[in-house]
C-alpha cells in the first residue's frame, strides 16, 4: 500500500466532468489532501501504476471502460486500493454491483462536498493514513491544517491562502526540492496560465514572514527551485 511514506494520503479523482473533478480535488487539497485528475477508465488505471495513489474517487458512467470494470480489473490484478464511487446512478442494483464488486463506498450525485470529503477520511482512516501530516514542524516552524494556523517560535503568522498552501506544499516536501512547475501546479493548480514569476514573488512573501531569524529554512536552489530544510 502506498502512503506509508512521510507525505500526505493521496487520492486520483476519476471523473469525465471536468467541474466535477475540480471540485472534488480542489475540496480535497484544501483538505490536507494529494490529488490527481483523470478524466476516463483506461487513464485511470495508467495513473494508479504511476502516481500509486492511496484511494480512488471513481465515476462509474465514462466514456470506453466504465467505472465498474475500472475496479474489477484492479481487484483482478491484486490491488487493494481503497474506491468511492462517485455516480449518478442511484438504483439499488448499481450499489450493491458496485459494493460486491469491491468498492470501499458510494456516493450519488449531486452531492454535499463536505460530507464527501468526510467520507474520503473515514475510509483514509480505516487504512492508516487519515491523520497523516495535520501538523508539520521544521525547527521552530509548525502548521496546524487542522486550525489553519501557523506559527513561528511559538507566535502566530498571518498567511494570504495562497501564502499558507506554498508553505504547506514546502512542508510536506521537507529535504525535497520542489520545481517551480511543480509549484505552480500543487499551489496554483492546473489552471495556472500566467507568469511564473509569481512563484519568486510569492516565494518572497513567505520568507518575510517566516524565514527572517537563523537557522534559515527555505533555500533556493539554482535552475531548479526550492527546499525546505534546516542545514547544519
Amino acid at each position: 500500500m502506498a502512503g506509508t511514506s512521510d507525505r500526505p494520503p493521496r487520492v486520483l479523482v476519476v471523473d469525465d466532468e471536468d467541474n466535477i473533478s475540480f471540485l472534488v480535488a480542489s475540496a480535497l487539497r484544501l483538505d490536507g489532501i494529494e490529488t490527481t485528475i483523470s478524466s476516463n477508465g483506461h487513464d485511470a488505471l495508467a495513473r494508479v501504476a504511476s502516481v500509486r495513489p492511496d484511494m480512488i474517487v471513481l465515476d462509474v458512467m465514462m466514456p470506453g471502460i466504465d467505472g465498474f470494470e475500472v475496479l474489477r480489473r484492479l481487484r483482478a490484478d491484486g490491488s487493494q486500493i481503497p474506491v468511492m464511487f462517485l455516480t449518478a446512478r442511484d438504483g439499488v442494483d448499481d450499489r450493491v454491483r458496485g459494493l460486491t464488486g469491491g468498492g470501499d463506498d458510494y456516493m450519488i450525485k449531486p452531492f454535499a462536498i463536505a460530507e464527501l470529503v468526510a467520507r474520503v477520511r473515514v475510509i483514509l482512516r480505516r487504512v492508516g493514513l487519515a491523520d497523516k501530516d495535520r501538523v508539520l514542524r521544521v525547527s521552530d516552524l509548525e502548521l496546524d491544517h487542522d486550525a489553519h494556523r501557523v506559527t513561528k517560535a511559538g507566535s502566530v503568522v498571518a498567511l494570504s491562502p495562497t501564502e499558507y498552501k506554498l508553505l504547506h506544499y514546502l512542508l510536506v516536501n521537507t529535504g525535497r526540492v520542489v520545481t517551480r512547475a511543480q509549484i505552480l501546479d500543487h499551489v496554483w493548480e492546473y489552471d495556472f496560465d500566467g507568469d511564473a514569476s509569481v512563484v519568486e514573488t510569492f516565494m518572497s512573501y513567505l520568507r518575510r514572514k517566516v524565514d527572517q531569524s537563523e537557522p534559515k529554512l527555505i533555500h533556493t536552489v539554482r535552475g531548479v527551485g526550492y527546499c525546505l530544510r534546516v542545514d547544519g
